[in-house]
């Protein structure tokens, strides 16, 4: 246990950190799953930019690999050319 009052606070930090860093994940994966079951090009086109972002921000924060995230909107982006 941590004897000292910075680290009691950074574990608590650290847990709030966690805890929003999940949330922002499981939303982009959960973005970029209704992207890929998209049918509609229309639809498609208008989601994109908004998972794009997500995932940039996702990079941005290392929450993910920026390499990660440049495989993810590539995929996509063929897939939205070829609806």
């Amino acid at each position: 246990m941590a004897n000292h009052k910075s680290a009691l606070k950074r574990i608590r930090s650290n847990r709030v950190k966690q805890i929003r860093n999940k949330y922002q994940h499981k939303t982009t994966r959960n973005a970029v799953r209704n992207l890929r079951a998209s049918t509609e090009k229309k639809e498609a086109e208008e989601m994109f930019p908004k998972v794009v972002a997500m995932l940039d921000k996702l990079a941005k924060s290392n929450i993910i690999h920026k390499n990660k995230a440049s495989n993810i909107k590539s995929k996509l982006a063929k897939h939205v050319a070829t609806l």
